[in-house]
């Protein structure tokens, strides 16, 4: 009964992971429409990647009893696919300084996977180790994961503006981590639970600042739009204006 409950919060774990890591669909459409990366960053999505090689790592038979935790196989392995598509997508329209920094960012991302299935493969040589080493690394890169949108809630304060910081984001970030935090707890798994410790309340702070600052940003649409009308409407004006003066000198004359 038990196991099942996990692979049923897993497997619910694994949805609404999926939205969470299909959302910048949306930002990236934009981006290609645009042509420009705008004010985005691409650090999100490189750490995203990270976190989604470690877990895949950490969920395989090789790291993991058999196949306990295939729900992570399935959902990490589809992130890496997402993320490194967004990470292309980046970098073909960002600047070359943006470019720069996706590469400088990018390389030791790949570089600690890299090390750590290699040492966890070959110099590790039971599973307990393994999975208490790649759980540590996985640990960190989950952190650093949740902590990366710190740079949107920063930018979200200053700017007091929502539009870099989608709502569809922080909600399914918020709901993943509660799901990955009870899964986590099901299965004993301190190195799956603890990073969601952190996720939570980063989901609360992201949801609780777009309720606070989304009115600001309709009401400054809407006057932006109210100025966009009046500028259409004063060329009308001048031309009613102007027709009247004609019509009044044609009846003096």
């Amino acid at each position: 009964m038990a196991d099942r409950l996990r692979l049923a919060v897993g497997f619910m774990g694994n949805g609404t992971a999926l939205l969470l890591y299909a959302t910048p669909v949306l930002t990236f459409t934009r981006v290609i429409r645009k042509g420009s990366t705008e004010e985005f960053s691409c650090v999100p999505y490189i750490v995203a990647l990270l976190n989604c090689l470690l877990y895949t790592w950490y969920g395989l038979p090789i790291v993991s009893h058999r196949w306990e935790n295939s729900p992570l196989i399935t959902i990490n392995g589809l992130g890496i696919i997402l993320e490194f598509s967004f990470i292309l997508i980046y970098f073909r329209f960002a600047s070359t300084k943006g470019k720069i920094k996706v590469a400088v960012t990018a390389t030791p991302v790949i570089l600690v996977f890299c090390i750590s299935a290699i040492i966890s493969a070959f110099v590790l040589h039971d599973h307990p180790h393994r999975k208490v080493f790649v759980g540590s690394v996985g640990l960190v890169a989950s952190v650093a994961m949740y902590a990366a949108p710190l740079v949107a809630v920063k930018q979200v304060i200053l700017t007091k503006s929502v539009e870099f910081m989608p709502f569809h984001l922080s909600l399914f970030t918020f709901l993943a981590s509660t799901l990955w935090l009870a899964y986590g707890l099901l299965s004993h798994d301190l190195f799956l639970a603890s990073p969601n410790f952190i996720g939570c309340p980063l989901g609360i702070l992201q949801l609780v600042l777009y309720c606070k600052y989304r009115k600001r940003g309709f009401m400054e649409e809407r006057n932006k739009w109210d100025l966009e009308q009046n500028d259409q409407e004063q060329p009308k004006q001048v031309q009613l204006i102007t027709n009247d003066n004609i019509n009044s000198k044609s009846q003096n004359m």
